[in-house]
């Protein structure tokens, strides 16, 4: 670390909406009521998802590790968040501030990475579906999921190191309720064109890389679809690539939004509400995404809410 970042020392202050304590009021009950969504709606889809015999197929695998990964990525976030809204103490440890960031960072990056993998599985099942547990094969799963936390990890700790290791002149006043890569970078007291431009290479790699691959999956998928002569068929296809298609839409437009625009371009409290829609919102509308247009979730949530009814009844009498 640079000698004059002597904030290993004194931590960071997050200011947050500090200049706004009616809105710290509102958005920490707003925060709380979206992280119970997430917590509830996450973990019934994969214990949903391991429970039913029907639901063991690549599909909800990737299904089962999207919900892990929100549920990671939310409670890495919002418990500090809400020590920021809640009380007058704004400071985080310099190693907190650093963990917070690794970790964040590692998370997104594995969801944008795991949402193309989501997408392939899709293109292979409605365009190759005689040939789909063919390739579709447990290992060749697993061995995906491992590349995705693999280059996530790789790309995470690069652009996190890079970011770190910029001078900050003992300056320690981040301008948000997280250690997010952005703002660490605004608080650098020299040229940050060298480190922003890593961050944006790496961007494309995590970010524009696996959008193209969606994209393409989505051309072929389309094509597909269009010359489908049941018409079952085709509303079977669009329900379960339109669940998969909303969260990609939401989460892209705005993570490219936060990291791929120009610092200069974005207003004082703009990354702050995009954050927030990015941590606590799309976790929360993902299960009821993929559970509204999905009937065999629907049927697998179903199941778990008797069998949960039943037991209580039982443990009651």
């Amino acid at each position: 670390m640079d000698q004059n970042n002597d904030t290993s020392l004194h931590g960071f202050i997050l200011l947050g909406f500090s200049d706004h304590p009616k809105l710290e009021m509102v958005l920490s009950g707003v925060v709380t009521i979206f992280y119970l969504i997430t917590l509830v709606g996450n973990t019934a889809i994969i214990v949903a998802s391991l429970l039913d015999s029907h639901l063991r197929t690549p599909m909800y695998f990737f299904l089962r590790n999207l919900s892990f990964l929100d549920l990671c990525f939310t409670t890495s976030v919002i418990p500090q968040m809400l020590v920021n809204l809640w009380g007058p103490d704004k400071t985080i440890s310099f190693v907190g501030c650093v963990i917070h960031l690794y970790v964040n960072m590692c998370l997104g990056s594995a969801e944008c990475l795991l949402l193309a993998v989501m997408s392939y599985d899709r293109f292979i099942a409605i365009c190759k579906p005689l040939h789909y547990l063919v390739i579709m094969k447990p290992h060749l799963c697993l061995k995906m999921i491992i590349m995705v936390w693999g280059i996530s990890l790789a790309c995470s700790a690069i652009s996190c190191t890079l970011t770190l290791n910029l001078p900050r002149c003992r300056n320690n006043l981040l301008d948000h309720f997280l250690c997010e890569l952005p703002a660490m970078v605004k608080i650098a007291c020299t040229d940050t064109t060298t480190v922003e431009m890593s961050v944006f290479a790496s961007g494309i790699v995590i970010v524009l890389s696996p959008l193209l691959l969606i994209l393409i999956s989505y051309g072929y998928i389309a094509q597909t679809v269009l010359r489908m002569k049941s018409k079952a068929g085709q509303r079977k296809a669009i329900n379960t690539c339109g669940s998969h298609l909303t969260v990609v839409s939401i989460f892209y437009v705005t993570v490219i939004y936060m990291y791929l625009q120009p610092g200069s371009s974005a207003s004082k409290d703009q990354g702050k509400f995009l954050t927030l829609f990015y941590a606590i919102v799309t976790p929360s509308l993902n299960p009821l995404i993929y559970t509204l247009r999905n009937k065999d979730m629907k049927d697998a949530l179903k199941k778990l809410v008797r069998v949960a009814y039943q037991s209580t009844n039982m443990k009651r009498k």
